[in-house]
């Protein structure tokens, strides 16, 4: 079996060897990393790592369609001969992190779960910044273990989730959130089914993003979403942009909507062993670990520049001053919720 995980990177080679040491122990088969205008030696690492056989280096320094570079990069990645003979696709971020709950953590064993799934919903589990200031150089996963609660109604973007489907010809695109451009011969055969393994009915084959919310969707799988990391690095990813719209810069609005800390969530580290053997071996590369460092001591010095710029030192004051955010109770997640379909209805 092989399982494609597409990934698009800008600066942020201090993160890539935890995230690629973590889901090789997943399970993972084939990386196919796209990298953008990159300054801090990200594709320098993407080079290295490629000529030591561990994942496929595409550039995608533009022209970008009007989908933005994101989504430019995924049209790359269809293309690519790896997309066209994977078994199962998922595109990711860096900041996530696949965190399987059944049998031995790991696909092969998600896979066993789910039988008949053409596709997966991995439903965003937020973990929150826990009042982090300084960045350091330490595994995100291990550092950030307070999380949004299991059930909740608002804000919708909790409910977010990335898709891990079988590349059986259903669909021909690979998407943000989920797979594009359907079949629609192949596609009544196609069977979806969510985080705790409950089958979903046919609007999520063609246009849902999120998993029906106010309720777990998490039993045998989720997918842990360290969107925050510390306030120094959340500046330095506000320097970065948004993935989907980098044109626009990060602000507070973007932190308080993801920013929960109520549980304590450690569930990832069922695959200690394996994640530990992983990234211990990609260190063992002189040339990795070196480069590793210098992308560490490249934020650290970014920081320092972005905060003698006003709209950056403005943002992480304001980060010091805001609290950790607080769950919409329900009966005013209801409100929410009845006045944002309202606001649908045609006139």
């Amino acid at each position: 079996m092989k399982a494609l995980a597409v990934l698009t990177l800008r600066n942020e080679a201090s993160f890539l060897l935890e995230w690629l040491a973590h889901h090789k122990a997943v399970g993972f088969t084939d990386f196919l990393v796209l990298s953008n205008n990159c300054d801090d030696g990200t594709d320098r690492m993407l080079n290295r790592l490629e000529a030591l056989g561990l994942l496929t280096h595409l550039r995608n320094d533009g022209p970008y369609d009007k989908g933005g570079i994101q989504f430019t990069g995924l049209k790359l990645a269809s293309k690519h001969k790896l997309a066209r003979n994977a078994d199962w696709i998922l595109a990711l971020d860096i900041d996530e992190f696949v965190n399987i709950h059944t049998g031995d953590h790991t696909l092969p064993a998600l896979f066993a779960a789910l039988p008949e799934a053409s596709a997966i919903t991995l439903t965003w589990r937020l973990f929150g910044n826990a009042d982090q200031v300084h960045y350091q150089d330490t595994p995100v996963t291990r550092h950030f273990t307070r999380a949004a609660p299991v059930e909740m109604t608002w804000p919708w973007r909790a409910a977010m989730f990335k898709t891990l489907y079988k590349n059986d010809g259903t669909y021909g695109k690979i998407g943000v959130h989920r797979p594009r451009q359907p079949d629609k011969n192949r596609l009544p055969a196609s069977r979806w089914f969510d985080g705790e393994g409950r089958e979903l009915d046919d609007q999520f084959k063609t246009r849902r993003i999120f998993s029906n919310y106010g309720r777990s969707n998490y039993a045998l799988v989720q997918l842990n979403h360290y969107a925050l990391g510390s306030m120094e690095a959340f500046v330095v990813k506000a320097d970065r942009g948004r993935a989907v719209h980098s044109d626009q810069m990060l602000d507070v609005d973007y932190w308080v909507e993801r920013n929960y800390n109520t549980d304590e969530d450690t569930s990832i580290l069922a695959l200690t062993t394996a994640f530990e053997a992983e990234l211990a071996a990609l260190h063992a590369d002189e040339t990795l670990s070196k480069l590793h460092k210098k992308a560490v001591a490249w934020r650290q010095k970014r920081f320092s520049q972005l905060l003698e710029l006003e709209p950056y030192r403005a943002l992480f004051g304001r980060l010091l001053q805001t609290p950790p955010s607080r769950p919409v109770p329900q009966a005013l997640a209801n409100l929410m919720i009845r006045h944002a379909f309202k606001s649908r209805q045609p006139e």
